[in-house]
């Protein structure tokens, strides 16, 4: 039988979709073949026209997961700048939702565990998403730094607080880290280059 064209890519997009949005919920680990292709609305045996292993999925979506983040970074900083960049990210709302959120902050324990060729892609990814957030702040001798230790704070705050969500210290760990961030991201007069 012949389907139309664009079919299978539509297919293999909709399972990345799935994929990353069940990873970030459920873990990698946790988050099995069959659960992904079921929720994609496809049967086990249309996976491998698309995808060689579960690793192969893994890294795939988890691309496709940082580069949409990219993008949302890219637009919020252009828009509202860091400060409300920051605002966002540390948000109840993004804290309750982890499947359609960070994919660092749902997935670096098991991104650690992925073979080299998973791990290196998202070092290229993270190096991408730091340059966005040093490019926004202003301008020190190290921006890029200043830049990974925000990205770190953030994505360190918002694991804390969906460790412990539901409860008061889950609200008070957003706002300290709201806090930390807006802090590292002031210059000090002896850091701004000229």
């Amino acid at each position: 039988m012949r389907y139309e064209k664009g079919r299978k890519d539509a297919s293999r997009s909709r399972i990345m979709e799935v994929a990353a949005e069940r990873f970030r919920c459920d873990g990698i680990a946790a988050s099995g073949l069959a659960t992904i292709m079921s929720d994609a609305g496809l049967t086990n045996g249309a996976f491998y026209p698309h995808f060689q292993s579960k690793a192969e999925l893994v890294r795939e979506s988890m691309a496709a997961a940082l580069e949409t983040q990219s993008h949302q970074l890219q637009e919020a900083l252009a828009s509202d700048g860091p400060e409300m960049a920051i605002e966002a990210y540390l948000s109840a709302e993004h804290r309750d939702n982890p499947g359609k959120g960070c994919a660092s902050a749902a997935l670096l324990p098991e991104i650690a565990r992925q073979p080299s060729e998973t791990r290196n892609l998202y070092a290229e990814r993270l190096q991408t998403l730091v340059r966005q957030i040093a490019e926004a702040l202003p301008k020190t001798e190290d921006s890029e730094a200043v830049a990974l230790g925000v990205f770190s704070t953030l994505i360190g705050a918002l694991q804390l607080a969906r460790a412990v969500e539901g409860t008061e210290l889950s609200d008070r760990i957003l706002s300290a880290g709201k806090s930390a961030a807006r802090t590292l991201i002031q210059p000090r007069p002896d850091e701004v280059a000229s």
